[in-house]
């Protein structure tokens, strides 16, 4: 996934916060289980990088014939 710095300074803190949800056969979503992870820095100023990160669900969270799928994705950095 690539991570950009848009601002006028490096980031120095920050997390990336992912959103996983539960789907059953039909396609409905029973939940979402969010987890999060650092940001790998300093992202200088207009700088980009790529981070990939495994996420990870317990499987009583997730019932025979449902699987999961990592739709949302949320950074946060100063």
């Amino acid at each position: 996934m690539p991570l950009a710095n848009s601002g006028g300074s490096p980031v120095t803190t920050g997390t990336v916060t992912f959103g996983s949800h539960v789907i059953d056969l039909l396609g409905l979503d029973w939940g979402t289980i969010t987890s999060s992870r650092p940001l790998p820095v300093p992202i200088e100023a207009g700088a980009a990088l790529y981070g990939s990160w495994t996420v990870c669900v317990d499987a009583w969270r997730v019932p025979w014939g449902m699987h999961v799928e990592t739709r949302d994705v949320k950074v946060e950095g100063s």
